[in-house]
């Protein structure tokens, strides 16, 4: 039992940094390639669980670029509106998420 709870808390360690420094894109075609090695059963025991970790970082890491996205999306905003009925003016400003 304590073996499992060391190995799923190092699947959550930070990434590497090679992977921080990723674009969304790169980081979710080499997921891909790892998947389709791990599907395959490519390669030795060891080899494929360095590669599940690996996996679990850059699926983390493309988890993250997209949460970072949707904060970048604007919203719209409705200034000067009453509640009446009268309208006023849209605009778009940047989703404030903090």
């Amino acid at each position: 039992m304590a073996d499992q709870s060391k190995q799923s808390g190092s699947a959550e360690q930070a990434a590497p940094s090679d992977i921080q420094q990723m674009s969304f894109e790169d980081a979710l075609a080499e997921l891909k390639q790892i998947v389709e090695r791990l599907e395959k059963g490519e390669g030795k025991l060891d080899e494929a669980i360095q590669a599940y970790e690996r996996g679990a970082h850059l699926k983390r890491h493309c988890e993250q670029k997209l949460k970072e996205a949707e904060a970048k999306i604007e919203k719209i905003r409705v200034s000067g509106a009453q509640g009446d009925g009268s309208g006023g003016q849209v605009s778009t400003e940047p989703l404030d998420v903090q």
